[in-house]
Formats: structure tokens, C-alpha cells, sequence
């Protein structure tokens, strides 16, 4: 009898997705289990479609689903008719609704979290908030309350965990429990999305407050727009079976029970229906290329979003004149990243830029770099950016401190001393760490694709417009111009207004450019563009398409680039023509093959 080596690997589906590019029925793969499936992000939905086809292909492949009870009967109806095997909770669970209408949360919070810590029953505690902002503020007043509470209750430690970051996992191990010489209760401020961060039986305490804040994307627009709105039931029972473990677990929801049967909706949406789909569309049109063309969706993706996500491929020349991939679209389908982000990527290919894009693309993919600060910690945190601030932008701020955490971590002796030199500088290290591992493997792409990569020169000038030139390359549709010479930026796709964020180089210095490229936008509370450098209307009208150009909504900052380009020499005009790189068409036939 053989003897065969069996492996288990854990990846996401993002990764699980991308492996599919080379290998379209997963051959390698005998067993595939999709976890929390109840998130529905677009690439978990993509993967629930295309391993649908990939069964009918290979019938030996086992595909084992772990769901929400909620989604199971949508999940039988899409697969037919499958196995089902149900795992119920160890303990029940208490569950305490609100009575009558709902109250001021943060009031309602703190009297719950105080309440159980003076009870003196032990058990750690988790916080489900709406929001990041929400989490901050929560994490001051409990901080600050909680220092004046009775010492012989023991420590109130507070977590704040931001679902987005992605970067830390709350699951105290026994170890900790042994060195603490008093009691210590973790109260944990979380949201929606945090649910498979918490890994504990320790805990013994959920509050709700059964609101979520979501990112909408509108495709007219080009940006996405907060809403707050309530969550689902379904998930409203996963923060349920949190407590699973716990034989005296308590739920305590800040809502009632009608709230939760009438203004809840059974199931969470599916991202795929509210989100930018222009990665998705890329991925699908390259997986049609290695064999797998078709994908019955759970839930289709609305057809305006879709329209856009091609139109904007078409304005990055992604596509060809038939609509398929172009050479250019099959070399920005490697690279793990937004199209935009793949198309600066390339263009610095062409402007000898290609180290610094890196790093841009890197910090920019990576978790916010600055850490949430408490109250009181402002001034002190920006005296310690202003070091790192660039006279060029954001974007060059961030390869600045970028550079610096690198520079510390060659000349340290242990992680200890990069950690500290993060903190002092109110840097979180977690995502500096983690832009290091995606800068490291989109390197590694560039190598194994032969694209031509130039040394670093940061700091030169023609290194500065050359950045300058790839940004725009990827990212012309995202240009916004200061219409009253007060900060009031007014978007060229659209009519939306917004601010410069405070964190921005910007705003710090007090400068406020005419024209900004801007990496990110969403209609809320407070308007703000996040990570912008300035440009020239002569370098943009240099480097967009004259086809998207000729398609913005008529405004006074297209009439300004209306004179530009008509005082531009005909030269200059040519270059409109381009896309990307010079450098890239010569040798893509022989070097950007599918892989």
C-alpha cells in the first residue's frame, strides 16, 4: 500500500480565489471547507459559485460549508439537495432584551459593563458597537471610569478590536491568567465583522447594541456612503453562540424583541450587492481565460455596478476592443490589489519608479498605520507624524514612514525594539508588519512576471514627478479641485464636496493645494478625502484618457482643463493616448503568459 503525504493548508478566499487563476479545478485539492460563510464577502460568493462548476467537474472533491442556521436553507436551494449536519450550542444561552423603546447606547453600555464588574461574577465581557468611531469613544469613557471603580473587584482591562485591521485576535491564553497576580476582567469594544476575532471561553458576557455601520457603494458616484442601519438576525446569532462555551452565559441586547423580528433582516447583505465590483470583474474576466467563464451567483451583482466596473477597466485599458482582457489587463489581474493600484504599479514600470509604487501600494493595502488614539494623546501623536510628513503628499509621507520602520527593523536587535519604536511613535506596528509581507510578495510577483525594475531614488525631483506620473496613471478617475481657496474640495466625477482629513500632510501643514489625487472618499458625517498628494491639471490632462475626459459631467474644473489641454503642445497632446508603460508591450508576449 502507498503511503501518501497529506497536508492541511488554511488560506483565505481571497487566496483560495487567486489559486484558482493557474488552477481552475483546484486538482491539488481533495477536501475544501468554507468557514464563516455568513459574511458574504465578494470573494467567498465568487468561490460558492465557481466551486459549483468545479464539482460537476471533479465529483470526488468533498466541499463541506460552515454557515449560520439562517443561511441554510438558501444554501440547500443553491446546491440542491446536500447533507446537513446541525451543531447546537453546549449551553443555553440567557438572553436579556430591552424593554420598551432603546435608549442612549453609551449610557445604557456603561451601566451594563459597571453592573457586571460590582456583581463580582467573573467572566470577561464583549462589546458590539456600530462602529469604529463608536469603539474609540466607548474606550475613553470606560477607561476613564473604570480607574475610580473598587480595586478589590480586580483590574477592568479594555481591548478595543478593530474588525478591519484584521491584525490581532482576542483569545487570552492560560499563561496570562497565571501571572496576573489580581483578577483582571477584559472588556472587549468590537463591530460588525468581529464576531470570528473573539476566540475565548472566558467569555461570559455579550452586549449588543444591534446597529452596524456599512460601507454602500454608488456606482454613479464613484464612492461609498455610511449607513447605519440594524444588523441581521443571523447575526445578531453568532454574537449569540459566542457564549456557546459558557455555562452561565449572558446576552445582554439593547433592543427589544420586536425590534429584532420586525426591523431585522433574516439574513446580513451580500457584499457582491453593495460594493465597488471592478476587482471582481477583472478576476472573472482572467478566470474565463483559464477555463472557468461562468459563475451562478448566490445573489447577482446589481447590473449598474457591474456597468461601471467594466467602464472603469476600459478606462484603465484593461480590456480590449471586444471586451476580453487585454495584454495589460492579464499583467494587472496578477497583482492581489485594486485595478487602479495594479495600473500605477505598471506605469511605474515605464517612469522608474517601480520601489517607491511598491511601497505606496503596500502601506495603502495594509491597516491604517496610525494608531487610534485616546483622548489627551493628540498632540503628542502629531509631533511625532510631523517628523515623518512629506512636502509632496500623503503618499510620500507613507513611504517615509514606511522607510523608517525598515530602517529600524535592519538595526534593532529584537522585535521588542521595533514594537517600542512603534509605540512612541504612535505607530501601529501590526500594519506596518503587515505592509512589509505585502510589499515583499508584490515584489515577488514583479520578478517572476519580468517586469523592469528600477533602483530607489526617492528624494530626487524627477523621482517625485515620476511618482507623480504612475499615481495618475491608475488613479485619474479619483481628482478632486479646491473650488473657494478654503479646503472645499469638489469631486470631478461628481458634485460631492469634501474636506482634506485632518491626519492628512495637508491639513497638518496648513497648506491647501489647488488639484488632489486621493486614494480614498466616502460620503458621510464628515466628508474627507484620505491620502492625497497634489497633481497639475497639466499632468493630468497628460496622462488621462481623452475618452474618460471627454466623458465628465460639465463643471468648471473641466472647463479649466479644457484651456489646459488646449494650450498643451501637440506633442504633449499624444500622450493623452497613453495608458501605461512603453516598456511593459515589448515584452508582455513573451513574458506575461497566464499563469
Amino acid at each position: 500500500m502507498l503511503n501518501v503525504a497529506r497536508a492541511l493548508r488554511y488560506c483565505t478566499d481571497d487566496m483560495l480565489q487567486r489559486e484558482m487563476m493557474s488552477s481552475p479545478f483546484l486538482g491539488s485539492y481533495g477536501v475544501i471547507i468554507l468557514d464563516d460563510i455568513h459574511e458574504r464577502s465578494i470573494a467567498t460568493d465568487v468561490l460558492l459559485g465557481l466551486l459549483k462548476d468545479v464539482l460537476l467537474a471533479r465529483p470526488e472533491l468533498k466541499l463541506i460549508i460552515n454557515s449560520s442556521p439562517h443561511l441554510i436553507s438558501k444554501l440547500s436551494s443553491y446546491y440542491g439537495n446536500v447533507p446537513l449536519i446541525e451543531v447546537k450550542h453546549k449551553h443555553p444561552v440567557e438572553v436579556v432584551y430591552l424593554s420598551g423603546a432603546q435608549k442612549e447606547s453609551f449610557e445604557s453600555i456603561l451601566r451594563l459593563i459597571f453592573e457586571i464588574h460590582n456583581s463580582g461574577e467573573k467572566g470577561d465581557v464583549v462589546v458590539f458597537l456600530a462602529c469604529e468611531q463608536d469603539i474609540e469613544k466607548a474606550y475613553e469613557i470606560v477607561c476613564q471610569e473604570g480607574s475610580d471603580l473598587n480595586p478589590d473587584l480586580g483590574e477592568l482591562v479594555v481591548v478595543p478590536l478593530y474588525p478591519k485591521e484584521k491584525c490581532a485576535l482576542f483569545k487570552p491564553s492560560d499563561e496570562t491568567e497565571k501571572r496576573c497576580q489580581i483578577y483582571q476582567r477584559r472588556v472587549v469594544l468590537t463591530a460588525s465583522s468581529g464576531e470570528s476575532l473573539i476566540w475565548s471561553n472566558t467569555v461570559k458576557f455579550v452586549i449588543d447594541v444591534g446597529m452596524e455601520r456599512r460601507k454602500v457603494y454608488n456606482p454613479r458616484i464613484r464612492a461609498n456612503s455610511l449607513v447605519t442601519q440594524p444588523i441581521s438576525q443571523s447575526q445578531a446569532e453568532i454574537r449569540k453562540q459566542i457564549l456557546g462555551s459558557s455555562s452561565s452565559g449572558k446576552l445582554f441586547c439593547l433592543y427589544s424583541e420586536e425590534f429584532a423580528s420586525k426591523d431585522m433582516r433574516p439574513l446580513k447583505p451580500a457584499e457582491m450587492q453593495e460594493a465597488n465590483l471592478t476587482s471582481m470583474v477583472l478576476f472573472m474576466k482572467r478566470i474565463d481565460i483559464a477555463g472557468l467563464g461562468r459563475c451562478d451567483f448566490m445573489n447577482r451583482p446589481a447590473p449598474e455596478s457591474l456597468m461601471q466596473a467594466l467602464e472603469d477597466l476600459d478606462y484603465l485599458a484593461a480590456l480590449d476592443n471586444d471586451g476580453n482582457l487585454s495584454e495589460f489587463g492579464i499583467i494587472m489581474s496578477e497583482f492581489p490589489l485594486d485595478p487602479q493600484l495594479s495600473k500605477s504599479i505598471l506605469a511605474s514600470c515605464e517612469f522608474d519608479c517601480v520601489d517607491e509604487m511598491l511601497t505606496i501600494a503596500a502601506m495603502v493595502t495594509a491597516p491604517d498605520c496610525f494608531l487610534h488614539l485616546p483622548r489627551g494623546a493628540e498632540e503628542a501623536a502629531l509631533t511625532c507624524w510631523k517628523t515623518f510628513l512629506h512636502p509632496e503628499g500623503d503618499h510620500f509621507t507613507l513611504i517615509n514612514i514606511y522607510k523608517a520602520y525598515q530602517d529600524t527593523a535592519l538595526s534593532s536587535t529584537s522585535d521588542h525594539c521595533v514594537e517600542k519604536w512603534c509605540h512612541d511613535h504612535f505607530l501601529n506596528c501590526s500594519a506596518l508588519r503587515t505592509a512589509d509581507v505585502i510589499r515583499a510578495e508584490l515584489l515577488e510577483i514583479i520578478k517572476r512576471i519580468e517586469l523592469p525594475y528600477a533602483e530607489p531614488a526617492f528624494g530626487s525631483k524627477e523621482n517625485t514627478l515620476n511618482i507623480r506620473k504612475a499615481l495618475l496613471s491608475g488613479y485619474f478617475m479619483q481628482i478632486a479641485r479646491d473650488v473657494d481657496g478654503s479646503g472645499n474640495y469638489l469631486m470631478l466625477t461628481h458634485k460631492q464636496v469634501a474636506q482634506l482629513h485632518p491626519r492628512c500632510c495637508y491639513a497638518v501643514a496648513r497648506k491647501v493645494p489647488e488639484w488632489v489625487l486621493f486614494h480614498k472618499f466616502s460620503v458621510s458625517d464628515n466628508n474627507y478625502i484620505r491620502i492625497a498628494s497634489e497633481v497639475s491639471p497639466e499632468l493630468f490632462m497628460q496622462l488621462a484618457p481623452q475618452y474618460y475626459f471627454s466623458n465628465l459631467p460639465p463643471s468648471e474644473s473641466k472647463d479649466i482643463l479644457q484651456q489646459v489641454m488646449d494650450h498643451l503642445s501637440p506633442i504633449s497632446t499624444m500622450k493623452k493616448e497613453q495608458t501605461v508603460c512603453e516598456k511593459c508591450p515589448e515584452t508582455t508576449e513573451q513574458r506575461c503568459t497566464v499563469q
